[in-house]
This record gives structure tokens, sequence and C-alpha cells, in this order.
């Protein structure tokens, strides 16, 4: 079974070829490890094992102080589970809403020096990823909302 665990180049170049104007809304999907994998990043290693949740727990607290400075926010962190309507068996241990105020923003964030240096809690906790940019759509006429 193959793995998404980064975006390709050209993943990123049809990104930024899309031209959003404005606010990107970024939809995580992680299947984490059992016990997280710090072999690429031994230096980020806790003294003992510990899950791969434990591990993404790390990467966001990391990585939240940087998402923050380059104007985005956490919209929604949430376990998962089995699907309701999907492929039986398949699984999603956490989705994650990420706002960002614009492509450029993302990029500048996604290629900062110190928010790279803690990125190993990442690849070592997730197992499995998939990254969905999401663009608001107006709600057809005659539609409410809440």
């Amino acid at each position: 079974m193959q793995t998404y665990l980064e975006p390709t180049q050209q993943a990123g170049r049809a990104l930024f070829m899309r031209n959003i104007p404005g606010e990107v809304v970024m939809l995580n999907l992680l299947r984490l490890r059992e016990v997280a994998d710090y072999a690429t990043n031994p230096e980020l290693a806790p003294s003992q094992p510990i899950s791969g949740a434990e591990a993404y727990d790390r990467y966001i607290a990391h990585t939240l102080p940087y998402l923050t400075e380059s104007g985005g926010s956490v919209l929604f962190l949430g376990e998962g589970g089995p699907f309701l309507i999907g492929p039986e068996g398949e699984r999603w241990d956490r989705a994650m809403l990420v706002k960002q105020s614009s492509v450029q923003a993302f990029m500048a964030f996604a290629g900062h020096d110190a928010y790279l240096a803690g990125l190993g809690h990442r690849t070592a906790a997730v197992e499995d990823s998939r990254l969905l940019p999401l663009v608001e759509s107006p709600m057809p006429l005659g539609t409410t909302s809440g």
C-alpha cells in the first residue's frame, strides 16, 4: 500500500498555479504510528518510546508559534476512526483543519527554518496522510447556514 507523507514538487506547483485569492484551509487526514519512529531524526527522540499520537502532539506544540506568526490558525483538531461513509477498514486517526491567510503565507510557513527543525516529530508520528487545500465556496441562493 502506498503512503503519502510529503507533497511532491508537482503538487506544490499545482497548488501555487491555482492562484487562490485569499484564505485557504488545509484539510489534514492523519494515520498515526502505534509507536513513533525517530530513526530519521534521532536528535528529537525522547528517552523512552512514545506513541505516534504523542509524537504528533509534540509536533503541534512545536508548530503552533510559527503557524500563528505566519497568520495561520488551527480551526479544528479531532480524533477519527472508521468511516460512516467510505471504505470499510480504512481509518484516519486524526483530522485537522488549518487556516492560512494565503497560499503564499502557507508556503512561507512551510519553509521556515525554525518550523522545519521540529518537523521530525511529524515524520516520527505519521504513518500515512492526506492534505487537501480547500477554498470557501459561496452558499447557493436560498440556503441558510447555522
